[in-house]
């Protein structure tokens, strides 16, 4: 194999593979091969070749012949042959042939295996070192194992789809390359060669490592891999693209086992058998669940109370209602404002004062940012945020009461759509918003004692007065951050198409919520989502087609084409871009502060114009891999800063 590795620890499988192994007296090993893609696959194996296609849900059995010690099976995609068997394929190996004995060519996905090491062990491992074209599981089929025989290490996996995250510089038709095949610094990008294995692994390797763990790659984290391995005599089951649940993976059979009719008498013992066991396996299953049920009853009721009584401690808290006061106040919540991901908010009248009631749908899964809440918003008071009136704490009830904004949530007021009929903002109302969220998240940012990331800025968590000015809502997902600190690290939260890159790494600052931000600035100056999958496939993302028009300056055409105003401003609006580019720097540290921010938008200074015109990063975080949901240590009160 076309393979090199100059540390032992890391790469002992590959090294297996090319020393010269003393031949296997053993029989046949069956590979299964199945194709699980929605496409049609081609599978090589070396050494013994390919020689055919597999449709979706197609299997091919493999026999390698006795005597064979080592190889590779691989899929080849997008391939094209003539009658003779001559052809291409995306990744370009065999030659063009159909049936062929080479060693493919990357970007492939390789089972690698070396069968019947002195006659006792079997390795087995899926390695990515040639790059990544379609999803894999490698398992070993325990059937044909004579008893008596050690069994398996558990297969290795590869289900996840690396291909939509490639770094650019690794794309390649049909899959993703590797760095070592790529860049001409081996030492830097491939993590060999440099005899001490100290070299930190780059963006490039930590994309196959973190999507793919069990998978042999060029990269320091291999260390932690797993090397898998079976006796002699087994057999394999090769899955192209398999499902994420490992469950899903078929059940270990012997395609050698004999056929014909068994014996009536050999039938019904088995069949009652079977029966027996399933009446069983229901017994003891009733108990459990019932087991289950009665403590998770018990350990719910014990948290209520504990919850009661946390919330009654809490020092400078607002006012406390009872659950049928907000019944009453909202008319048995009659009137629904809208909904986000923790709960409803419903609009109801307490006194002289109209409220609007938030109430949490999953209490036992909203209790932390239930808490954050409560703490946060409760304890700091600006213009620009939201005034928290009260909540209440009552059992299972979980419920915040806020001042009442007429005007809603930003969303509606910004998207445009055949079917919304309210007015669209002019120039004058779209900055004054922006400029008031700004003033908020400064707050936040730098005027507490520790800073506030919100970490969930969104216009649906921006809400509007009857005066159209702008407040921040919705500290359920904030996170306190030392002063002393450049960083916390979090569990990802948020929404996606606003979470910044650095997600990935789950080191987290308040610029996560800067890039936040310019994502909500071009969403107010376009009048459009940026995630929009009703549009066509190159427009359905509004970050990217920022980076496409500014390359060929272009930026006008992004502007809110429905409203004459917007057009008439025209220069302003694109200067206001050139902020929200800077705050979509990939680099954190390149995006400005929010007091900088304010101070672009007050005149005192210019936009940095020296900045990366890339905004968005091909990583898992920008797919939609995101949770709603986070789960850190709520906000102190005390850390925050006097009432304002």
């Amino acid at each position: 194999m076309a393979m090199t590795a100059s540390s032992w620890n890391l790469y002992l499988l590959p090294l297996l593979l090319l020393l010269p192994l003393p031949v296997s007296t053993r029989g046949d090993t069956m590979f299964n091969i199945t194709n699980r893609c929605p496409y049609t696959v081609w599978p090589a194996a070396w050494p013994v070749g390919g020689g055919r296609q597999l449709e979706p849900g197609e299997s091919w059995i493999l026999n390698m012949p006795p005597g064979t010690t080592n190889g590779r099976v691989w899929p080849r995609t997008g391939c094209s042959f003539k009658g003779g068997g001559n052809g291409s394929c995306q990744t370009g190996d065999c030659g063009g042939m159909l049936s062929c004995k080479t060693v493919g060519q990357p970007p492939i996905t390789s089972a690698e295996f070396t069968l019947g090491v002195r006659n006792t062990t079997d390795y087995f491992d899926i390695s990515l070192v040639d790059g990544f074209n379609v999803p894999m599981d490698f398992l070993p089929m325990p059937a044909n194992i004579q008893q008596g025989v050690q069994g398996c290490s558990r297969g290795p996996r590869c289900a996840a789809n690396i291909t939509s995250q490639c770094p650019k510089d690794l794309k390649a038709p049909g899959g993703c390359n590797s760095a070592c095949t790529v860049f001409k610094d081996k030492d830097k990008y491939c993590c060999i060669g440099n005899g001490n294995n100290t070299c930190e692994p780059t963006t490039y390797s930590l994309v196959f490592v973190r999507m793919c763990p069990d998978a042999y790659s060029y990269s320091r984290d291999d260390s932690s891999s797993t090397m898998f391995t079976c006796p002699p005599g087994t057999n394999y089951q090769v899955n192209f693209c398999p499902s994420n649940d490992i469950s899903a993976s078929p059940p270990a059979t012997d395609p050698h086992a004999p056929t014909g009719t068994r014996s009536t008498s050999f039938t019904r013992s088995k069949v009652f058998s079977v029966v027996l066991g399933c009446v069983g396996s229901l017994i003891v299953l009733v108990v459990f669940v019932t087991f289950f049920a009665c403590k998770l009853r018990k350990q719910r009721q014990q948290e209520m109370q504990e919850g009661d009584e946390e919330f009654g401690e809490l020092p400078g808290m607002p006012t406390r209602f009872t659950f049928q006061q907000l019944q009453e106040a909202t008319d048995q919540f009659k009137y629904k404002l809208g909904e986000g991901g923790f709960g409803s908010v419903f609009e109801g009248q307490y006194g002289e004062e109209r409220i609007a009631v938030k109430r949490l749908d999953r209490a036992g899964q909203g209790k932390r940012e239930f808490l954050a809440e409560v703490q946060t918003i409760g304890s700091i008071h600006h213009i620009y945020l939201v005034r928290l009136i009260g909540f209440c704490a009552e059992k299972s009830h979980r419920l915040l009461v806020y001042e009442y904004m007429p005007k809603g949530s930003l969303d509606r007021w910004i998207y445009y759509s055949h079917d919304n009929d309210t007015p669209s903002l002019d120039w004058k109302t779209r900055r004054k918003v922006i400029t008031h969220i700004a003033k908020g998240l400064c707050y936040l940012h730098e005027e507490c004692m520790k800073r506030i990331a919100h970490l969930d800025v969104k216009p649906q968590n921006i809400l509007l007065d009857e005066n159209y000015n702008a407040k921040l809502s919705d500290f359920g997902l904030s996170k306190l951050i030392d002063r002393d600190k450049s960083q916390v690290i979090t569990r990802m939260r948020g929404t996606p198409g606003y979470l910044a890159p650095e997600w990935l790494t789950s080191q987290i600052t308040e610029k996560a919520d800067v890039y936040s931000f310019g994502v909500v600035v071009m969403e107010i100056i376009s009048g459009r989502k940026n995630l929009d999958t009703s549009r066509s496939e190159e427009s359905s993302h509004l970050i990217t087609l920022l980076e496409v028009k500014v390359k060929s300056d272009e930026l006008a055409d992004l502007i809110d084409k429905h409203s004459m105003d917007m057009q008439v401003h025209k220069q302003e609006v694109l200067e206001m871009m050139k902020l929200a580019m800077w705050c979509l720097q990939i680099d954190s540290k390149r995006r400005p502060q929010m007091s900088e921010v304010i101070k672009v938008l007050e005149g005192h200074i210019n936009a940095e114009s020296k900045i990366d015109h890339n905004f968005v990063a091909t990583s898992q975080t920008m797919f939609g891999i995101a949770e709603n949901t986070g789960s850190s240590d709520p906000p102190q009160a005390s850390h925050l800063s006097a009432p304002r």
